[in-house]
């Protein structure tokens, strides 16, 4: 049995830029974050604001599009791992459609106002989303797609971010380094000569 039958992977050579670009966009959003509580609060509507909270957005979005390129790439012929996949996917989309109702909240008071957002979406969403992509991303290592210390980075990251919101650039750039190496092909195992 094989954890991904490769005749049958198609490839996604968009999977790398998109990974990266999310990755920026997260790091672009905390560092406006920094800049709009630089007078010690956040100026909500101002343009560190929104353009911060607009990338945030944009890059939840590229990271759902990983989560279906990931889904996609990962296809196998063993039930239990397409299970697996199925489950991680569908959690980390759930998650960044979460993500993605707070964000328009933040953006849009009205919305916010309009519709209130359970504490299940608040506390469940980033959760779901953080542990559907890290566990495609561990997929990906299997599939050799990713090095085995990229998840660890991610996941580090994702850490920082849930320690303290000041710290998400640093943990965006870790995301960054744990996904910069993301290949939309495995490598082919050495040949022994």
């Amino acid at each position: 049995m094989t954890l991904t039958d490769s005749r049958t992977r198609p490839a996604y050579p968009w999977l790398r830029p998109v990974a990266v670009t999310a990755s920026l966009l997260l790091l672009g959003y905390g560092l406006l974050r920094l800049i709009d509580r630089l007078d010690g609060h956040s100026d909500k509507g101002a343009w560190a604001w929104n353009t911060g909270h607009t990338l945030f957005l944009l890059g939840i979005l590229g990271f759902a599009t990983l989560i279906v390129g990931l889904h996609g790439v990962l296809r196998t012929r063993s039930t239990r791992l397409r299970a697996v996949d199925d489950v991680a996917a569908l959690a980390g989309l759930v998650g960044a459609a979460a993500f993605v109702w707070v964000i328009l909240g933040d953006l849009f008071p009205r919305f916010a106002d309009a519709v209130q957002t359970p504490d299940l979406v608040l506390l469940g969403g980033p959760a779901l989303f953080e542990v559907g992509l890290l566990v495609l991303l561990y997929r990906a290592t299997a599939a050799r797609l990713l090095p085995v210390w990229a998840p660890v980075l991610v996941l580090v990251g994702f850490v920082a971010l849930a320690v303290n919101l000041d710290l998400l650039p640093v943990g965006a750039a870790l995301v960054l380094a744990g996904l910069l190496p993301l290949r939309a092909t495995a490598r082919s195992p050495r040949l022994a000569g």
